[in-house]
């Protein structure tokens, strides 16, 4: 009985042994795995502030202006002005539709007593 618990002993060692180094080598494939995320989204966030750099330089405002200017007879576009823009009182909202009464009530003046306070 002792020599079979030495052997099953030394067969749960040598089985937590190969776990373990598994276990190991999945560890150091995930940890890899990880960094070249991390990598990956250092790039990206380069690209993305080298295009927002791009795209602030293409719309600079004297880019634009110059830009407007050489096409003015394909797009008509003007410059903005303080004339060009309206205030908020000259907007004309449109009037709510009237909904039609379709469960009318009748009153009749014996029902309603003027003489008592409502309140």
């Amino acid at each position: 009985m002792r020599g079979f618990l030495f052997v099953f002993a030394a067969f749960a060692v040598i089985g937590l042994a190969f776990w373990a180094y598994q276990e190991n080598y999945t560890t150091q494939t995930a940890i890899r795995e990880v960094r070249g995320l991390y990598n990956d989204i250092g790039a990206a966030h380069d690209r993305l502030q080298m295009l927002r750099a791009e795209w602030a330089y293409l719309n600079r405002p004297d880019r634009l202006a110059d830009l407007a200017d050489l096409n003015f007879d394909r797009l008509g576009l003007l410059p903005l002005r303080p004339e060009a823009f309206g205030a908020v009182d000259q907007i004309i909202y449109p009037v709510p539709p009237i909904m039609p009464i379709t469960d009318p009530i009748e009153l009749s003046a014996d029902m309603i007593d003027l003489a008592e306070d409502p309140l």
